[in-house]
This record gives C-alpha cells, sequence and structure tokens, in this order.
C-alpha cells in the first residue's frame, strides 16, 4: 500500500482530498491511496450499498468523475476515474442506414407477394411491419440508457441481402457503461420485451389476412411456427379437419410473416451469450464460470435450430462482456422474478429458422 499524497498530473483539477470526502460521505474508508494515478480505496461494505454507490455516481458526474467498484481478494475496491470523453453521435450514418434497411424489407416484402393482387402493397405492409418491430426493440434500449444516464446512440440498422435476409437487424452502441446490475438488466430487457410486444400486435393482423390451405403434399419453404404463432393461429383462425394425406398450411400474409421474423429476431437476441440482450441478463444473474458453461451449451442448441446463427453467437461470444461500474451489488429482487418473463418470450419465439423442405 502506498501512503496518501496529493493526487498527480492527471487529477491536478480536482484535488485528491475533495474526492475522499465525497467517498467518506457515503462510505466507510478502509484505506486510501493513490494506484496509478488514480484514488483507490478499500471500503466496508453497508446494508445500502447500491443506493450509496449511486449517490456517490451523481455526485462524481458532475465533477467529470466515475467511481468504479469492483471485488479484489474478497475486499471491496472503490475507484474514481475522469469520465472517458464521449465522441458526438453521426446521425447520417444512421439514416443512410435506415434507408438501406428500408430498401431491402421492401424488396423482400416485394417478393413475398408476388402472388398477391398487390405485391407493392404487400411490400409495403411486410417492410412497414418488419420495420416498427426493430424500431420498438433499438428504441426500448434508447430509452433505458437515457433514462439510467448512460450514453448510447440511436439505432444502427443493419441491412440484408433480399430476399432471403430482409435486414440483420440493428444495434445501438453504448459509449459509457451502466451504473449498476440493475440498469445493465433493464437495458437488455427493455428492447425484446418493447419488440415482441410490437410483434404481437403485427402477427395478430398479418393472420387475419392469411389464408388457409390443404394440400396434398407439402409445399416448398415451410416453415415449422414458433409456439406463439402457432397459438395465435389457431386463436384466430378457423382450421378446417383433414385426414391423411392431407396437410394444412398457413399461408402467411407479408405482415405475419414480418411478424414471424420478429420473434426469431426476438429469441435470438434472449440467447445468453456475449452483448446479446441475453448476455446481459446472464451477466446480471450468474457467476462468471457458469456464464460461460451457459454460453457454451447456447451455441451448441443453436447449431441445431440455425448454424450460420450459431457460428454468429460464438463469434459474438468471444468479445468480453464490459461489468456495470458497480459490479457488486446485487440485482433487485423484482428484476429476478422479471427474468421469469425473458424466458417465456424465449420459449413461445423458440423455433428452426430453416424451412421443413
Amino acid at each position: 500500500m502506498e501512503p496518501e499524497q496529493p493526487p498527480q498530473q492527471s487529477m491536478e483539477t480536482i484535488q485528491y482530498e475533495q474526492i475522499h470526502s465525497a467517498v467518506a460521505a457515503e462510505f466507510n474508508i478502509e484505506e486510501g491511496f493513490i494506484e496509478y494515478n488514480t484514488p483507490t480505496f478499500y471500503i466496508s461494505s453497508k446494508p445500502d450499498l447500491k443506493q450509496a454507490f449511486m449517490r456517490l455516481y451523481k455526485q462524481l458526474d458532475s465533477k467529470q468523475l466515475v467511481p468504479i467498484l469492483r471485488r479484489r481478494e474478497n475486499r471491496l475496491l472503490l475507484q474514481v476515474v475522469p469520465k472517458p470523453a464521449i465522441r458526438p453521435n453521426r446521425p447520417t450514418i444512421n439514416i443512410v442506414l435506415l434507408l438501406a434497411t428500408i430498401g431491402t424489407t421492401l424488396i423482400t416484402g416485394y417478393v413475398l407477394s408476388e402472388t398477391l393482387p398487390n405485391p407493392l402493397e404487400g411490400a409495403i405492409f411486410f417492410s412497414g411491419a418488419l420495420m416498427s418491430i426493430l424500431v420498438a426493440h433499438e428504441m426500448g434500449h434508447k430509452l433505458t440508457a437515457n433514462m439510467h444516464n448512460v450514453e448510447a446512440t440511436y439505432p444502427y440498422f443493419i441491412p440484408g441481402i433480399p430476399p432471403f435476409f430482409p435486414t440483420f437487424g440493428a444495434v445501438i452502441q453504448q459509449k459509457s457503461l451502466p451504473p449498476n446490475k440493475d440498469a445493465l438488466f433493464d437495458l437488455g430487457m427493455s428492447g425484446p420485451v418493447l419488440g415482441f410486444l410490437i410483434t404481437i400486435v403485427v402477427t395478430i393482423i398479418g393472420i387475419s389476412m392469411s389464408t388457409i390451405s390443404t394440400p396434398s403434399e407439402l409445399p416448398q419453404g415451410v416453415f415449422p411456427p414458433p409456439l406463439l404463432l402457432e397459438f395465435l393461429v389457431n386463436a384466430l383462425l378457423t382450421i378446417p379437419p383433414v385426414s391423411a394425406p392431407s396437410f394444412v398450411v398457413i399461408e402467411l400474409h407479408p405482415l405475419a410473416f414480418a411478424g414471424y421474423i420478429g420473434m426469431v429476431v426476438t429469441m435470438l437476441n434472449l440467447i445468453p451469450v456475449g452483448q446479446l440482450d441475453g448476455g446481459h441478463v446472464a451477466h446480471v444473474l450468474l457467476g462468471e464460470r457458469s456464464r460461460n458453461v451457459l454460453s457454451v451449451v447456447s451455441i451448441i442448441a443453436l447449431f441445431f435450430i440455425s448454424w450460420p446463427m450459431a457460428f454468429i453467437a460464438f463469434l459474438v461470444s468471444r468479445v468480453r462482456h464490459p461489468p456495470p461500474l458497480d459490479d457488486v451489488s446485487q440485482l433487485s429482487g423484482s428484476r429476478k422474478l422479471a427474468t421469469l418473463v425473458l424466458v417465456a418470450i424465449f420459449i413461445l419465439c423458440l423455433a428452426p429458422i430453416l424451412p421443413i423442405i
């Protein structure tokens, strides 16, 4: 341990004594020192650890400083570092990618609507529905980031390769770390839940516009439905009784097919791997060893659903998930219960991505 001393040149604008006083106002300091030009404190645990950290976090934010709470050798270590500079957003890139993704979804929707009387109308339905799901998902993340004072970009939509992959989804880049596990959980949950709700609305409308056929053999490109889609179809459509060798095939309207894609996107995002939404949730619920085991099991299981997606998930898993600023405080009880909602959504949206034939 080094003796307490004035801060080095990198902290000259804020005296070490001021930081020490701010920390001491919230925590019992066992030791305080400078480590690699960084004010560092060993502190004692307390019942309101999470709340005390948040009070310190808000106080230091006005001074362009950030506290970081970790465990080191079973002791609580608090360090205070300068707030990283945030590069300004460049909305031009977001707009260009948005327009490109609208284009690829329109092309895909037109191909899907070739059997309809008005293919252009079907294309607009499909593109509008799918984009609504993606926008809802990403804006859920963005609004939650704003609520927790996490710097984040606007969505970067990723155009796909029509007509096979209309879009590869969208991403929001976080430019600062969430303050605690509660905030990280909220960031992971908000997107899938909001996107899921819009998916249900889109699918219900689309199913009401779909048709039923009873061919003697399955046509090409038949997809096995997720549980949610199958439930909605049975609830909203009257399925005629058939006998072998006939099949019941639901010819989804492009609007309903956009809902199907929304379910697949939601399912993929909830896989507990890396920096996917499911990875955020797994990080705050499980220890490192359990997360690694769950990640491997998830990628292996995904291989049997879609090997290209399993490969992408493997690449995502190689990137280390950054912890929140306070990686010591526990997740709130209500959020632990909310995990059951995410599990239910994942199960309802689970389905093979490739067609049966």
